[in-house]
């Protein structure tokens, strides 16, 4: 389930995770977020300067604990991409969420079942 704020253009993000795991494994997590990432420095071929526009944070919350707080800067890449771990030790809802600095937020939400070792 996919919940946006603002009028940002943070596009449909894609999330790469599973839907099981052992209760103490190691889940990888992955992640792919349209965006352009615009650094507010590019011209146009008018000579208009392109108003800056990124995604300045992107915090990841397992069953309510903040897992995951990463602040982007402007040289990052367009179309961010995110990759990290964590133990898996109970069942619970992932809320994935990308902040863009002029305050539009996606937020995405995927349920993690962990089963017992």
């Amino acid at each position: 389930m996919s919940e946006e704020q603002g009028a940002g253009l943070i596009g449909e993000p894609r999330i790469r995770l599973p839907d099981r795991a052992r209760a103490g494994e190691v889940v990888q997590v992955r992640t792919l977020v349209a965006h352009p990432m615009e650094t507010g420095y590019r011209i146009t071929t008018n000579g208009e300067t392109v108003p800056r526009r990124i995604i300045e944070r992107f915090r990841c919350r397992y069953d309510g604990r903040l897992i995951l707080d990463a602040e982007l800067r402007p040289a990052m890449a367009a179309n961010p991409y995110l990759e990290f771990r964590f133990v898996a030790d109970r069942s619970g809802e992932l809320v994935f969420e990308w902040i863009e600095d002029t305050g539009a937020r996606r937020r995405v939400r995927r349920r993690l079942e962990v089963d017992e070792a």
